[in-house]
């Protein structure tokens, strides 16, 4: 479903509404640091160097990057902020915090907002937490000096993921930079995305579909859904929403899965003259990405990372398909505006893209 302008996200200024979710980010903050688990032991030197070649790789990444999209022509290229796991969980907090900060929910009695805003840090601390120990790097398009945005490479994860995975650590690192330096490149050099990104989830989070009462009558279609879809949580939230609800969510996870598949595409086509070990790398990491033990798998099954891997398969598939039939500045076309991005239907079938936009 296509995007269609409707205004801006906190048109509605009644007095019934709250701007925000009710989450104490401070707390999250803070039970995020308290959980998040130490990085693998090294030294001191092997820390510096680890820390000075990402930089480095960080700034020699987005040129590639550039030369590969055609992307970013005359924008100045910048290093990235290398941090360890509780700076990186403290990054998020206050990332999902101005994301989140466009969202009009109805107004709540104080006390139930702040035994709801404590609940919520707590479980939001906890989970970055989780995700302290693996994300290797992160584009926050709302951090840094003014929101202006943020490249994160956690270093620990890193170094921990190139020992795990017995790959050489200046192909890994450099490989790993070309993702995120995809991400930075996609809001810097598309004017529009940033803002149309955080509306649509302002958007989200804002639309009120009945309540609890029209909850929990799709509840059962959602849970006989889950069992059909073989325990995929994205199915499940799809179908907790109504539909106005599902219409932006369709929106989102059309954006987002583009994203990370144009990223995943792009650091593999940067391709063996500078990244000699890529293949193995690809085949290395995808493994990593499907594995873990029982207890890693369904937490990262209750947290969609499952379903956010499926996403990288899906995205990378759809634009190495546009590349192929149309080139990529064909397929640049998917940025000229929010009309032209692919529908989730259509990151499915390629083709049909390409015969509405290129």
């Amino acid at each position: 479903m296509q995007y269609r302008p409707r205004g801006p996200v906190d048109a509605p200024s009644a007095p019934e509404t709250e701007r925000g979710l009710p989450v104490n980010w401070d707390l999250a903050r803070r039970t995020a640091a308290r959980l998040v688990q130490p990085g693998p032991p090294t030294t001191r030197r092997e820390a510096e160097q680890l820390v000075d070649r990402l930089r480095a790789d960080a700034v020699v990444a987005e040129g590639l990057v550039r030369e590969v999209t055609g992307l970013g022509g005359g924008l100045p290229l910048r290093s990235a902020d290398v941090v360890d796991r509780p700076a990186w969980a403290a990054a998020a907090v206050d990332g999902m915090a101005a994301l989140t900060a466009g969202a009009r929910l109805p107004r709540t009695p104080q006390v139930a907002r702040v035994i709801t805003g404590t609940t919520t840090a707590l479980q939001v601390g906890s989970v970055l937490a989780y995700l302290g120990g693996r994300v290797l790097g992160q584009y926050d398009p709302f951090g840094g000096a003014e929101g202006g945005g943020r490249l994160l490479l956690v270093a620990p994860n890193v170094h921990a993921a190139q020992r795990a995975l017995d790959v050489p650590a200046a192909d890994f690192g450099l490989w790993v930079c070309l993702h995120e330096a995809t991400h930075r490149l996609q809001f810097t050099a598309v004017p529009w995305l940033r803002d149309f990104f955080a509306a649509e989830i302002g958007r989200f989070l804002s639309v009120a579909d009945g309540g609890a009462g029209g909850l929990f009558a799709r509840l059962p279609d959602a849970l006989r859904g889950l069992k059909e879809s073989g325990g995929d949580v994205l199915a499940l939230v799809e179908l907790l929403q109504g539909p106005e609800q599902r219409e932006v969510l369709d929106r989102l996870l059309a954006l987002t899965t583009l994203l990370e598949g144009h990223a995943d595409h792009v650091m593999d086509a940067v391709g063996p003259e500078v990244v000699p070990s890529v293949v193995t790398i690809r085949e290395r990491f995808t493994v990593r990405r499907r594995g873990g033990g029982l207890l890693d798998r369904t937490l990262r099954a209750l947290l969609g990372v499952e379903a956010k891997v499926k996403q990288y398969a899906r995205g990378s598939a759809f634009t190495s398909y546009v590349v192929l039939a149309v080139g990529m500045e064909g397929f640049n076309l998917v940025w000229e505006s929010p009309e032209t991005l692919p529908t989730r239907a259509e990151l499915a079938d390629p083709a049909a893209w390409v015969r509405r936009v290129a």
